[in-house]
């Protein structure tokens, strides 16, 4: 079985993806913005097991132009799930 490595720093979200998500809660854009150490910290603990001996890379979050909740992007995946949301 082969191991897949992320490297380490931003990881890059498709232009054309930015463009179609949205905030699922009040369903305005999201743009891109990138995360304190200490939340990128949390979030990567969060999702450690999840991915099963790899570690996740956490550099970045999904920012909602209206209601300011933060959604987490973990390696490369943007998590658009209200209840991992967070506000800075």
């Amino acid at each position: 079985m082969r191991k897949i490595c992320y490297s380490p720093g931003a990881m890059a979200v498709d232009q054309e993806l930015l463009e179609i998500l949205a905030c699922p809660l009040c369903k305005e854009e999201v743009k891109l913005v990138p995360l304190a150490e200490a939340r990128r910290a949390s979030v990567r603990d969060k999702f450690r097991e999840k991915f099963r001996g790899e570690e996740p890379v956490v550099e970045q979050g999904l920012q909602c132009v209206k209601c300011g909740r933060i959604y987490p992007i973990v390696s490369d995946i943007p998590v658009m799930l209200v209840e991992e949301a967070f506000e800075e």
